[in-house]
């Protein structure tokens, strides 16, 4: 894969238009589907940025081996910006939320001035972790519960039980260890390493593609957590390409493209998935009517509907279920959304963050994933959902929830707020995942073969990996 990297480098502009034609399906793309819309999308979904990252096998003990993944620990998430929270989750100072990712620990405190301060979450007498498990809470300093070493909440020590035993120390160097931190679009980010790009530069161009998309203004209506059984590449590669769809997903074919989704790769951190709702996929032997793809369509709330969500002449089912959802959406978070472009309002639109964020910023989907290796075992991982709504006109919305946990073999129809049939489609992905981590240690060639296109994000996320791997120091 090195090799790939040297010979092609990663993308820095879109495919030609012969490259396109060569690995792109040939039914109508995405973006020939939304130019159509009444309600036509926003510049920033109106391009294409494709890339051809050559078609060499990538080997699959990158997905088990121990030393792989603590290569990755080391100069992956040691060296990468990762989102930790939202700033609802510490409104106020004195509030903290303790991250965790591998074996590695962090703790952000919201300061005085309403700035935030990360840091190790390691006690530098004994090394005890001052907050022992993930999630939010409120204190006036930061406690070691082993022998009540204590900091401020700025990092700077605050006291030292018999600290004529320590005379050694001096006071004045024994700050905490700090992390960087950055904030964008509500969200808290943390880098552990002192060196690497800013946050902005990191993101980009990210924040100029969601500037009008406001993200910052929404609340996290459900938070769901479950523990995967396999690698944290396995489980987020799952959610970058469409191509699974017919096979696992039939229930999708009618009324979801799947072989036209638009990839698009737009720097080393950043790719994107763009699928078109409201159609016909390529595989259907036979087309349904823009009535039939309505009644198949699982976005919103099917009870809601009644008898009014009928096709009308000269209309198609896109226009129709992008009616129904601005204004049940609207009525339903007390906010405009007239404006809102149909492709807003249904189709999926998918940005990957490296090296384990993945945000959608349309409103019948408006989530955000993250994956985690858990503690040292690189065939374990966490996987969270959060949906977030847009916040009411008055700015008020309820208070974060806490993660609902989901077991393994649980459904994630099981969560509170979780739609039954969404919940069964990430149930058919779960699925796979434990096969898949399982076949890549049964496998007896050792790679992976991927498609030129419909996993060209795969392909482009394994060489930002190895390229972090390959990085000195």
């Amino acid at each position: 894969m090195l090799d790939s990297i040297r010979e092609h480098g990663l993308p820095s502009a879109p495919a030609s238009e012969d490259d396109l034609a060569t690995i792109r399906c040939p039914a109508p793309s995405v973006q020939e589907i939304v130019a159509k819309d009444p309600l036509p999308p926003p510049a920033v979904l109106t391009f294409e940025q494709p890339a051809y990252l050559g078609s060499a096998p990538v080997s699959v003990d990158r997905y088990f081996d121990p030393a792989i993944f603590a290569a990755e620990i080391e100069k992956i998430w040691k060296k990468t910006w990762q989102w930790v929270c939202r700033e609802d989750h510490i409104p106020e100072p004195g509030d903290f939320y303790t991250y965790e990712v591998a074996h590695l620990s962090y703790v952000v405190v919201r300061q005085q001035d309403m700035s935030v301060k990360g840091f190790v979450n390691s006690c530098l007498h004994r090394s005890t972790k001052f907050k022992r498990n993930e999630g939010i809470g409120a204190g006036n300093d930061l406690r070691c519960p082993y022998h009540g070493w204590t900091w401020n909440n700025d990092g700077s020590l605050k006291s030292v039980p018999c600290a004529w035993d320590f005379a050694h120390l001096d006071p004045a160097k024994t700050n905490l260890p700090e992390v960087r931190v950055g904030h964008w679009g509500g969200f808290i980010f943390i880098n552990p390493s002192q060196e690497g790009p800013s946050l902005e530069e990191f993101l980009a161009p990210l924040p100029d593609h969601f500037k009008d998309w406001n993200i910052a203004d929404r609340y996290v209506a459900v938070h769901v957590a479950k523990e995967l059984p396999c690698n944290w590449k396995t489980a987020q590669e799952a959610f970058l390409e469409s191509y699974h769809v017919l096979e696992t997903h039939p229930q999708l074919l009618k009324g979801v493209g799947d072989a036209n989704v638009q990839y698009d790769c737009h720097s080393d951190h950043i790719t994107r998935f763009y699928a078109a709702s409201g159609i016909n996929s390529p595989h259907l032997a036979k087309s349904l009517t823009e009535q039939e793809l309505l009644s198949t369509m699982i976005l919103g709330d099917k009870d809601s509907r009644g008898d009014s969500l009928t096709v009308g002449e000269g209309e198609t089912a896109r226009t129709v279920m992008a009616r129904h959802l601005r204004k049940l959406m609207g009525e339903q978070y007390q906010t405009d959304l007239s404006n809102v472009s149909d492709s807003e309002m249904i189709d999926t639109i998918e940005y990957h963050v490296f090296p384990n964020m993945v945000l959608f910023p349309g409103l019948s989907l408006p989530m955000v994933y993250r994956f985690r290796p858990i503690g040292s075992d690189p065939n374990r991982t966490l996987f969270e959902i959060l949906f977030m709504r847009p916040k009411p006109a008055n700015g008020e919305a309820p208070e974060p929830p806490e993660p609902y946990r989901v077991a393994e073999m649980e459904s994630y129809a099981s969560a509170p707020g979780f739609d039954a049939a969404m919940g069964h489609v990430y149930d058919q992905d779960t699925d796979n995942l434990r096969s898949q981590q399982d076949g890549f240690r049964a496998s007896a060639t050792g790679v992976q073969q991927l498609g030129n296109y419909q996993e060209s994000r795969i392909r482009h996320f394994q060489m930002v990996v190895d390229k972090y791997l390959a990085a000195e120091g």
